[in-house]
This record gives structure tokens, sequence and C-alpha cells, in this order.
């Protein structure tokens, strides 16, 4: 029933307005959208949007502030004449968020940062062999005009350029205290050619940038399949507002053709309508998604379960694109980690390779934060040759056979999910325990292979993590009575995951290896969480972080922060956190924690 031609247009559609990456383009592309989904006979269509005037926060995410760019020019003057951007024929070339020139442009000097000391940037267009992004602060403490960036993931892109979608002085987003500051981006064959002639001498440059920013909203949409009891939710997230074909219009094309497949199985009898109601969600990364959790509390308790599909849908000839599931980080595991790689082996064709893997931070799939508590897995795929955020991301490199598969594993994943009852928890149950137990030999396995290497540390640690996968597992297990209330639907498996367990702690104890005991010092405050969500600190400087990492992307400090639930230590919290990452940590997560508690994230009980 998957029609891959309509995806495919949707995937066209999205890429043809979200490629220019301006607030205006975002609203447009969620008008195409929300008509696509009338067309697709979806109900309970809304549109609505976060506030985009740089001070709002959903979670500790601040909002982007509105920003639009009519035209954008840069060129060498001297000491020849070479154009290097211009916006109308490649949006890439002009960086999200790059402040305006003057009316008439400017000209000044432009040098290679890797020349010159930072004391000589003031004034001038820097050439960055690094993403401009990550050094927008430094530019703007030493006073330069903005960055030409010549860093690219894939240098091997010859004619093609990075694109620059962050712009912020202390994070991702541009809000009310960022600096604007030009931002401009070049391929590596342009970046070759500028770095020689800056080795002969003084490289004078010409830019026009026409763009401003504004107060104004970041647009989403949402859209559903009424199920039998409207009560309950399984929801489906895929993000808009980026410059890609791969990132992310495959993946909101493979959600809106899910629900749209589901719709027409359920119109012509072939499928029941599911008992449960399925959300579609089209949203900006993460702002959006946040903004509406916070917004619709009363539906998002009601949600069972999600899924994220931020996917590109990559070439089956090409190495390096077999889809990855990430599952839930542990404090939020489900049943729903079980599931998700059966609907793979069950869709996918023996071709196309597939892999589970830890949760991985960096797109929309939190919601498994036990502040939020719903179920979430993310599939995710390389695309063989990267193009990731470049403008070689086309829809051209889309493979239909991936879309058609990536259709597939979505629609069966949010179909089960909704219809899932009594009949079908002994299943759930069953498939939880086989995923324990290969979690339980695999670190028995890890624990008996550092024996004999003579690595007592890690045996031990090993040997520990036995009791937090099984305590992990029991948990999960609990979440079952979601699906079915009456009773007990895990009873029948708990003493076999019990049993399983104590076998494998006799293998080890036999061999002499003892429990692991940490090293940090035990107590500590009980940490009260205040909003949901992480902790990007963009409202710090990095001279105010005190050499902390942000928590818009790190693993291992926002793990830290989804384990304070307001009743366990802060060395509970660290326990739990390096039995998760399968390593012994030596972060000072005290110290950390204290400085969030200064700075007023999280509040301590006692």
């Amino acid at each position: 029933a998957i029609d891959v031609d309509h995806a495919m247009e949707t995937v066209q559609l999205v890429y043809a307005s979200d490629r220019y990456f301006t607030f205006p383009a975002f609203a447009r592309t969620v008008d195409l959208l929300r008509k696509r989904l009338e067309s697709s006979g979806l109900r309970q269509i809304e549109v609505d949007a976060a506030p985009a005037d740089g001070r709002t926060q959903a979670g500790f995410w601040t909002m982007p502030l509105a920003w639009d760019a009519k035209a954008a020019r840069l060129e060498v003057t001297h000491p020849e004449s070479i154009s290097l951007c211009n916006y109308a024929q490649e949006p890439a070339c002009l960086g999200m968020w790059s402040g305006p020139t003057p009316d008439g442009g400017l000209e000044t000097e432009l040098v290679d940062l890797e020349a010159v000391r930072w004391a000589d940037v003031k004034g001038k267009l820097v050439l960055t062999w690094q993403n401009s992004a990550s050094l927008k602060a430094k530019l703007v403490q030493y006073g330069a005009l903005g960055a030409v960036n010549a860093f690219s993931e894939n240098p091997e892109l010859r004619s093609s350029r990075q694109w620059i979608n962050a712009w912020g002085d202390n994070g991702w987003a541009f809000t009310k205290s960022s600096t604007p500051l030009l931002s401009f981006s070049v391929t590596p064959a342009q970046a070759e050619r500028l770095r020689a002639l800056l080795a002969k001498g003084r490289v004078q440059v010409r830019a026009s940038v026409d763009a401003r920013y504004f107060e104004g909203a970041y647009p989403w949409l949402t859209a559903a399949i009424p199920g039998l009891d409207s009560g309950e939710e399984v929801l489906v997230l895929a993000h808009t507002a980026e410059q890609g074909a791969q990132d992310n219009a495959t993946g909101v094309a493979a959600s809106l053709e899910a629900l749209r497949t589901i719709r027409k199985l359920i119109d012509s009898n072939v499928l029941p309508r599911p008992k449960r109601t399925i959300r579609l969600l089209l949203m900006p990364e993460l702002y959006g998604s946040l903004r509406y959790i916070e917004t619709h509390r009363q539906r998002m308790a009601a949600t069972v379960a999600s899924l994220t599909v931020d996917t590109p849908a990559a070439s089956y000839d090409l190495a390096g694109t077999d889809y990855t599931l990430h599952l839930a980080p542990h404090s939020g595991k489900s049943w729903a980690d079980a599931l998700l790689p059966r609907v793979a082996h069950a869709v996918l064709p023996t071709r196309r390779p597939w892999r589970v893997a830890e949760h991985a931070t960096g797109t929309d799939a939190y919601l498994s934060d036990p502040s939020i508590g719903v179920p979430n897995l993310w599939i995710y795929s390389g695309t063989g040759v990267v193009t990731h955020h470049n403008s070689a991301d086309t829809p051209e490199k889309t493979d239909r056979r991936s879309l058609g598969d990536l259709i597939g594993m979505t629609a069966v994943y949010l179909y089960y999910a909704a219809s899932a009852g009594q009949a079908e928890t002994p299943w759930l149950a069953q498939i939880m325990l086989d995923a324990a137990h290969q979690e339980l030999s695999a670190s028995a396995s890890a624990a008996v292979n550092a024996h004999a290497a003579g690595n007592a540390a890690a045996a031990s640690f090993a040997f520990s993590r036995l009791d937090y996968i099984a305590s992990r597992n029991e948990a999960a297990l609990t979440t079952l009575n979601r699906l079915h209330p009456a009773g007990d639907p895990a009873e029948t498996v708990r003493p076999a995951l019990r049993e399983f367990l104590a076998l494998q702690k006799s293998r080890l104890t036999a061999l002499g290896i003892q429990p692991y005991v940490p090293a940090r010092p035990r107590g500590g405050p009980v940490v009260r969480r205040k909003r949901i969500g992480s902790l990007p600190l963009d409202e710090l400087s990095p001279a105010q972080r005190e050499g902390f990492p942000s928590g818009a992307w790190d693993r291992m400090v926002t793990f830290a922060l989804y384990w304070c639930d307001g009743k366990r230590t802060v060395s509970e919290a660290a326990d739990l956190t390096e039995m998760e990452l399968g390593r012994p940590l030596t972060f000072d997560f005290h110290a950390y924690f204290r400085f969030l508690e200064r700075h007023g994230y999280v509040d301590f009980k006692n």
C-alpha cells in the first residue's frame, strides 16, 4: 500500500522550500505540508508555532530570533576578482542568522585564522578551518566582522558547501543577546584558492547581505488518525526547517506517508482501526518539539509510545547506509526498545543491513526523559557519501527503496503500538526477556574476557553491571502495565530473568571476580529538576561555564540529569550514569550539580 512516488513528491516539496532556511520559508513549508496532510485524508490538523522572539524558553532552551534573508554576495576584489557566494544561486553559501551589511555592502580584509593571531582579526572577515559556528564566541570577543567558513564534514565534495545552521554566541540558535556577525561558507575548492592568495599577501573582499532579525514564529503542525479509544495516542516526530533532503525532508515524507498508508488500509477495511490515535508532529528540531510538549501536557500524558524519524533514505549500493535503531536512555527503558528491532527484522529486506545502538542525543529522541515519560526510539541511517548539512544533500540522492523501507518500519511500529493490548503483552514480555538475556550475556562475557586478560578492574565493573542490567529490564517490564492494566503482564517472565541473572553471577563468582566499588564520594544532595529536557546552558557564555560541558548534546551530563528523579542523591545518579555508559567515570558530578544549582537550573532538596 506504500506509495513511494507520493513520498518522493513530498521530499521535493519540503526541500524546495526549506533549502532557503529563512523563517518565511519555514512558514511556506508548513502551509505546503498542511495541504499535503489534507489531501492525504488525515484528521485533526492543527497549525501553531513557537514564539521566535529570542527570549522565550521551552524547557531551558531559549527560542531563536526569527530571521530572513533576501540576497547575499561575497567576492574577492583584490588581488583579483573571484565570486565566492550568491545566495540566490546557492543558499547554503550564507550562514543561517548571518547579520546584514549596510546598504551597498562593505569592503574589508580577509584573514586566515591559521596564519594570524586572534588579536589581528578585529574589523575583518576570518577564514576558518573548523566549523565557524564553534568559534562564534571568540569571533565576538575579538571584534571580527564575521566568518568565511572553509570547514566541510566531507572535503571530497569539492564544489559543495557546509551549511552553517548555528550562530548564537553561547549555543545553537541566535537569540536576543547574540551578536549579528556576518556568516558565509565556501567550497573546499574555493577555500584552497583563498589560502593560496592569502599566502601571497593581502586579500580584499566585498560582502553584501540583505538580512534582518525580527520577532516572529517558528511554525509546526500536527495531524492524526483517530483511534477507537481517543484517550491514548502514539506519536511520530520528524523535523522540518533544515536545508537538506536527507536531513530531513526524507524523515518528514516517510512519517507523513506512513500515516497516509495506514489511513488508506483502515478506510479500505484491510486493517481495523487501532485502539489509540496515531499522531504526526512536524516541527523545527528540538525547539518546536519542546514547545509542543510543554503546551500539550495532557496530550503527552496520554501518549504511550513515540518514534523519531530524523532519517536519511540513502542508496542501497553504498556502504555506511545501514539503518541504526537508537534505543531509549536507560532511565526510560520500555517495551518499545524490544519492539522496534523485531519490526526492522520483519520489514527490511535481507540485503539491507541494520543494527541496534544505545541512546544518542542531538535530535528529538529525548521524549523518554522521565520528566516527559514517553517511550521514544530513533531510526537513523548514514548517507554513504557524507552530505550532512551540506549543499550536496539534494533529493536526487534519495533512494526510493530506502524511502519505502523507512515508511514501512515507521508504519508497522506505529500501527502495532497503537493497537497493542492484552493479547499482545505476552509476546512483548517474551521478546523483552530475550533482549535482557542478550544484555546480561554480553556483560558476563565482557567480565570473563577482562578477567582472562588480567584486567581485574574491567572485570569487576562488568560483573556489577549485571545487577544494573537486570534492574533496568525489570523496570522496563512494568511499562507493559500501560498496555494491559489488569493483572501483571510480565508475571511469567520475571522468574526467568532473575534465574538467568543468578546463573551469570555464579559463573563470575566462581572465577573470583569481585564487585565494582565506585571511587566517588557517597551521598550528596537530592537533585530536583525544574523543567523538562536537557540543559544547553545557552544563557551562559563559555567563560561562565567553569569548564563544564553544555548539556545540549553531551551524553554523560544529559544521562545524569535524566537519573535525577527528585529522590536520588548526586552519587546515586552518577553511579547509574557510569553503568549506563558502560565505563567508570572520573567526572566530578558533585561539582557539576552544584554549578547547576548556583545558576538556577536545578534545586537541592536537602
